[in-house]
């Protein structure tokens, strides 16, 4: 009994001072270390070694925060990088290329002064079965874009690509039927052509190679547009049978 007393005035003296509170927590840690040594009860055990523990996970909490922090203040001291600005400025379409094919490829040309000196990153095809979007970024001082809609027959998306050669995009539209003559590049361009064609036929009705056309047009083309031929030729039937009745 004498010397568990004992051993509550030396906790009372000694780990309860107010220098106590004030010490690090490594030093806590070693006074309750001393005092786990000097007792024998296994209450008193029980709750030096439970504080034990509690000072111990303090500890590594407290090491883990400085050395994290110690980390960030690294990060903070090294210099950021610095990254050139980048000035696109305006974007230009290109309107002027050229275009020829073999077996497998139909082929366009478009001539840019410098292009090859730019970043590949910076000069993007994408490719569709029936277009391709060609985009290249800061060249000059300039971005430049060319799309083309509504080939002329698919291709394959997968087998096409881009080469940047000396000034020049080249951009390799692989056919999906290989050995199949391209006449045009467009469809659009192929109904342009075929339009100006003269018609030699002079048995002919004039006003029947219209209605080939408009009947053509609107064959082709979506809801949109056969509405709108379908309320043309109602109006310009009105109209006439308006005339027809005057006369």
């Amino acid at each position: 009994m004498l010397h568990f007393r004992s051993f509550v005035t030396f906790c009372a003296t000694t780990s309860y001072t107010s220098e106590c509170k004030t010490d690090p927590l490594q030093k806590d840690l070693e006074e309750v270390k001393v005092l786990l040594e000097k007792a024998t009860r296994k209450r008193v055990r029980d709750a030096l070694t439970a504080e034990k523990s509690k000072i111990e996970t303090e500890i590594k909490n407290k090491m883990q925060q400085k050395s994290q922090k110690k980390a960030e203040l690294l990060d903070n001291e090294k210099p950021a990088a610095v990254v050139a600005p980048i000035t696109t400025g305006y974007t230009v379409k290109i309107s002027n290329y050229g275009w020829d094919q073999s077996d497998k490829f139909v082929k366009i040309y478009i001539t840019l002064t410098g292009v090859h000196q730019v970043p590949t990153e910076n000069v993007q095809v994408h490719f569709t079965e029936r277009s391709f979007d060609l985009l290249v970024k800061n060249l000059n001082g300039k971005s430049y874009s060319m799309i083309v809609n509504n080939l002329l027959k698919p291709i394959s998306v997968e087998g096409s690509s881009k080469k940047v050669k000396t000034d020049t995009v080249l951009i390799l539209c692989r056919k999906k039927v290989e050995n199949t003559r391209w006449d045009y590049l467009t469809q659009v361009e192929k109904e342009c052509k075929e339009k100006e064609k003269p018609s030699y036929d002079t048995e002919t009705d004039p006003s029947e190679g219209l209605m080939n056309v408009l009947k053509k047009i609107y064959e082709d083309g979506d809801d949109d547009m056969k509405r709108t031929i379908n309320k043309a030729w109602v109006e310009s039937r009105e109209k006439q049978a308006k005339g027809d009745t005057e006369f």
